[in-house]
């Protein structure tokens, strides 16, 4: 069954809060600059997948998309913003943009 985004953070921040990251005390500060950091991160390492050739390992790398997916998840969490909203706002927006002159 699919879930909506708001589930899929529910289900982000069950995990984070199970692990202890959310705790003042916690190793891994999960703030929002090192959330982006680790997005950021972790996007790099779907480009690995892509270094030598164009066939990636479909199992490796929907680990990866997922990493990617969850860290986004959180940062839009941690900074409060309505990602469903903003990936509309943006669909729409990328309808109207002018891409003969990109």
């Amino acid at each position: 069954m699919a879930k909506s985004i708001d589930e899929l953070t529910d289900e982000m921040n069950r995990f984070v809060d199970a692990m202890g990251w959310y705790r003042e005390t916690s190793p891994s500060p999960q703030t929002p600059r090192n959330i982006a950091i680790s997005l950021a991160l972790e996007a790099a390492e779907v480009l690995e997948h892509y270094q030598w050739g164009e066939d990636a390992d479909r199992a490796s790398l929907g680990s990866e998309l997922a990493d990617v997916a969850l860290y986004l998840l959180q940062l839009a969490y941690l900074e409060e913003v309505d990602l469903e909203r903003a990936i509309l706002d943006k669909l729409e927006a990328n309808y109207k943009r002018d891409w003969s002159k990109e």
